[in-house]
């Protein structure tokens, strides 16, 4: 059996209209954690604006993959729903540090009269150990760790980590297949994958103009950094296409396990980062600005359960504040650009546009972003596909067709006016409709006249062989590759 693909991407313009208006509350909810002061990050991405007060919501499985968590730490008595360790040791101990920083910001004990408070206060914690003894992730290590999450259920996993991408470079570019094949199974499971765009200080210049991975995956939602005044700091990574939202990443303030924070008896605040060393005590990184958005996912979903991982990532990249001179950011333009994405988190806004929407459809043949194995599964004779396409987050979708030879082929895309696609048809065994060489583009055997709302296939027919032999065959069939591309942006904010 031979397959045909048909891609199809576009410029999805969808045609939202604007959020509506924030319930009226009489005062947002503030915790009654005695270290929240220091937790300036929480008023700026408007944590717990949109609830008077804590309410009783479903509990959400979060993942933190990462160095470990101290167990007994009191922020998570009672948070940590399973974990297991894939470099050895413990995964209830944590000698890094980064682990229990990055757990803190997401689901920290809130308003219980001590520490800091997370965000995600419905947050149940799913803890995957990857980080060795040498501060290495192998990363078998952080592949295994991703199924095993989502196969624990994980409806959010925290990846604040990233290898370094050089599209210029192949040979220092660190793209991983067994991640990228993690991540896919994540998704298909309903897990969204929130990771940290990174920090220059692992590149050979500084700013660097490329998301590291995991960020720059298809359907990852990649954070960029804000420092306190609103600007990008030079370490947090840019990228047009894969610097998703931003979140604050400089001077963050969270909970330390106890043992590191022992050097200094006579600080008070022991088992927090203003007890620990220097990094700690003035940490930054887009490292801690991926859990405030992981713990901002988590709120939507305990609040929105039946909402899909694309669904979610859309909701917090429209809710975002566009970082303008306006709101701080001196150097970025207006709309979504390469060093804030959308803009910065919004949880309030978030939430209200999850409960007032409206939301684009959620695609459930996800992920399907490429010829192979990736492609959806064949479609029928006669079909209809309700898919979703979108520029920055889901531009190409692929979908498999048989034919049998000699037989002919039509296909239609309608979308919504103002949306902007093409239709491609490839040949048989094409792995790859990114592949921009001469020798892949000439797979092509059919493609759509023009850009627009309706694209058009017609009459295609699947070449005929010459029988070899005299006698009679059944006949065989050929599978197609169909897809489509989005070619331009026209998204409006809402």
């Amino acid at each position: 059996m031979r397959r045909l693909l048909l891609t199809l991407g576009g410029a999805a313009a969808l045609a939202v209209p604007a959020a509506a208006a924030a319930a009226s509350h009489q005062t947002a909810f503030i915790p009654n954690d005695p270290l929240l002061s220091h937790q300036w990050y929480l008023a700026q991405t408007k944590a717990f604006d949109f609830w008077p007060q804590i309410p009783a919501l479903p509990t959400v499985r979060v993942a933190v993959v990462d160095s470990g968590l101290d167990g007994g730490h009191p922020e998570f008595a009672h948070r940590v729903l399973a974990s297991k360790s894939f470099v050895g040791g413990s995964p209830l101990s944590d000698s890094k540090g980064h682990g229990t920083f990055v757990a803190g910001e997401i689901a920290a004990a809130a308003n219980n009269g001590q520490g800091i408070a997370g965000i995600a206060f419905p947050a149940q914690l799913l803890i995957a150990k990857v980080v060795g003894s040498d501060g290495s992730i192998p990363l078998t290590a952080e592949a295994n760790a991703i199924r095993w999450a989502a196969d624990r259920g994980a409806r959010v996993i925290n990846l604040s980590l990233a290898g370094l991408r050089d599209p210029l470079n192949p040979r220092r570019d660190s793209y991983s297949s067994l991640e990228a094949a993690a991540i896919r199974y994540a998704y298909r499971k309903g897990t969204l994958v929130v990771a940290a765009a990174g920090n220059a200080d692992q590149a050979p210049r500084t700013p660097w103009n490329f998301a590291g991975y995991p960020a720059a995956l298809p359907h990852v939602l990649g954070v960029s950094a804000l420092t306190i005044a609103g600007d990008v700091p030079s370490f947090s990574n840019r990228d047009v296409l894969y610097d998703d939202i931003s979140a604050p990443g400089s001077e963050i303030f969270s909970a330390l396990p106890r043992a590191l924070t022992a050097s200094r008896p006579s600080c008070p605040d022991q088992g927090y980062s203003n007890c620990g060393s220097t990094e700690f005590r003035h940490a930054e990184g887009t490292s801690f600005s991926a859990p405030m958005v992981t713990a901002a996912a988590a709120l939507v979903l305990a609040y929105k359960p039946a909402l899909h991982p694309d669904q979610v990532a859309w909701i917090l990249e429209r809710a975002a504040t566009d970082m303008t001179g306006a709101t701080g950011c001196r150097a970025c333009p207006t709309g979504r650009d390469r060093l804030s994405g959308w803009g910065r988190l919004d949880v309030n806004a978030a939430l209200i546009k999850a409960t007032a929407g409206p939301i684009p459809r959620g695609d459930t043949r996800e992920p399907d972003d490429d010829a192979g194995w990736e492609a959806s599964r064949a479609l029928g004779a006669r079909g209809r596909v309700l898919a979703t396409i979108d520029y920055w987050d889901d531009p190409v979708d692929v979908y498999g067709l048989h034919l049998r030879r000699g037989q002919r082929l039509s296909v239609s895309v309608s979308s919504a006016e103002g949306v902007s696609s093409n239709l491609l048809l490839w040949k048989p065994g094409t792995i790859r409709v990114g592949d921009q060489s001469p020798e892949n583009l000439r797979r092509r055997v059919a493609q759509s006249a023009h850009s627009g709302p309706v694209q058009n296939i017609r009459g295609y027919e699947a070449p005929v062989e010459r029988p070899r032999r005299r006698r009679r065959r059944p006949p065989r069939r050929s599978r197609f590759p169909v897809g489509a591309r989005l070619r331009r942006r026209c998204v409006p904010r809402a």
